[in-house]
């Protein structure tokens, strides 16, 4: 009996619905940030206020504050959560490792503790300029107004 052969498409099509599947369970976690409770967020994490605008412009550039979204690349990797972290280098699907030694799973909840601790590697080892959504809505643009976050608490 020949061996059947696979055809790219339905490699590909394999790997996006089992994806899919892989991120039912955290839809239950489903959430959109405002900027102020983003800005809570990383103030709690430890990022500098300082840097606070350029993170909730990054977040706001690649997600739109939503801590669930997935995207699915040509290259056959995905960008994962409200920080959009690529499973090639950073994570990796199904089991903890990449540069965060995470899994992707875990970047796509309400609770962003884990997807902060990975984007500060990556800015730390890259600068923002590894995201190129920040080069283009965020370097050298007015960033998100968040001062009058912490009067609101």
């Amino acid at each position: 009996m020949a061996a059947k052969r696979v055809s790219v498409r339905q490699t590909l099509s394999l790997a996006i619905v089992s994806l899919c599947l892989l991120g039912l369970p955290s839809l239950i976690d489903a959430k959109i940030y405002t900027k102020c409770e983003l800005a809570k967020q990383l103030t709690a994490n430890g990022i500098s206020r300082t840097y606070q605008g350029h993170w909730v412009c990054l977040a706001i550039a690649v997600s739109g504050l939503d801590t669930t979204k997935t995207t699915m690349l040509p290259n056959l990797t995905a960008n994962y959560g409200i920080f959009q972290i690529n499973s090639k280098e950073w994570c990796r699907v199904g089991y903890k490792g990449g540069k965060c030694n995470m899994k992707c799973e875990d970047l796509v909840t309400d609770d962003i503790t884990n997807a902060i601790k990975c984007s500060k590697i990556i800015q730390q080892q890259n600068g923002f300029n590894e995201w190129v959504m920040w080069q283009k809505k965020c370097k050298g643009k007015e960033l998100p107004d968040i001062a009058n976050c912490a009067a609101i608490g």
